[in-house]
């Protein structure tokens, strides 16, 4: 009689990373969710035709504000690791996505961000030796279908330069998560977003000035617009972010973004008296379950982060 081998048992993920691992999800998400309100917020509440003024009094005071209380500053290669960080994943992005708002309805503009899964995917094979798998690219292909159905569907015109103004801040923060999760975060998440926050308002601040000037005397409703941009949407936002693109697994955290068009077109929905028809319901679905698959990628490995 010869002994059988015993096949290994499964490894099991202890429950308490299960639960950690959700924890820093959910609070990650809270990000893209804020920042499916800005278009409201720029629609309603901001100063008109102003998008370099907004994208710039976003990052600026938030982070100044930032690496004051995180009280590091960049050492060595750092300054301008983080000023391309700043200008990718803030300064850039801000402003194209500001253009996007106020070129195109609010879940229009925030869904063009739907390819950032699919770039990332691409992107993190050649900068983070990751390999492209089929399932991540089956994903990213049902969010893009899920928002597609919202766009091509809605009694809406696209204007051209809202829409690759949207497509070029998708390309933009995109790139700017892949060069995160290469380079690490050296200090402290606070200060962290606050040098790329502060390198973004820099690289803004002359354009603003340049193209727009000085506003008029704002409102009161405008400086209510603008300061939840610079705290809740911004300062906040970009802390829980970044946090999660240096924990988490790439695919996992990218396909979080598409959270943000959906709240986007649920706000164009409830605030605006914008209509969804029963296909841009079922394209939301699309890219709800997107993000929910993708979450079962495998366990994180670990991160070049050093600092908490």
């Amino acid at each position: 009689m010869t002994a059988t081998a015993a096949l290994p048992a499964p490894v099991a993920v202890p429950t308490t990373r299960r639960l950690g691992l959700l924890t820093l999800t959910l609070a990650t998400a809270l990000a893209p969710v804020t920042w499916g309100t800005t278009y409201v917020v720029t629609t309603e509440w901001l100063p008109p035709d102003r998008p370099l003024l907004a994208a710039t009094v976003r990052a600026l005071p938030a982070g100044l504000l930032l690496v004051a209380i995180g009280r590091h500053l960049p050492r060595g290669a750092w300054w301008w690791k983080a000023a391309v960080l700043g200008v990718l994943n803030m300064g850039a992005f801000f402003a194209l996505l500001f253009v996007a708002a106020y070129r195109l309805p609010g879940g229009v503009a925030a869904i063009l961000g739907a390819a950032q899964p699919l770039l990332v995917a691409v992107l993190a094979v050649p900068l983070l030796g990751e390999r492209l798998r089929g399932r991540t690219l089956l994903l990213g292909l049902l969010g893009v279908a899920g928002v597609g159905l919202i766009v091509v569907t809605g009694p809406v015109a696209l204007d051209p330069v809202g829409v690759v103004a949207g497509l070029a801040g998708t390309a933009s923060m995109g790139t700017g998560v892949v060069l995160t999760k290469r380079w690490g975060r050296p200090v402290p998440v606070l200060a962290f977003t606050g040098w790329q926050l502060a390198a973004g308002g820099l690289f803004l601040l002359p354009l603003a000035l340049a193209f727009e000037g000085l506003p008029p005397a704002l409102t009161g409703g405008e400086v209510g617009g603008l300061l939840y941009l610079a705290t809740v949407n911004t300062a906040l936002a970009y802390v829980l972010w970044l946090r999660g693109v240096g924990a988490l697994p790439t695919a996992r955290v990218s396909f979080l973004a598409l959270l943000s068009p959906v709240v986007a077109a649920t706000a164009g929905w409830v605030l605006l008296g914008q209509v969804l028809s029963p296909l841009q319901l079922a394209g939301m679905t699309l890219a709800l379950a997107a993000v929910v698959l993708a979450q079962r990628s495998p366990t994180p490995t670990p991160t070049r982060t050093t600092t908490p």
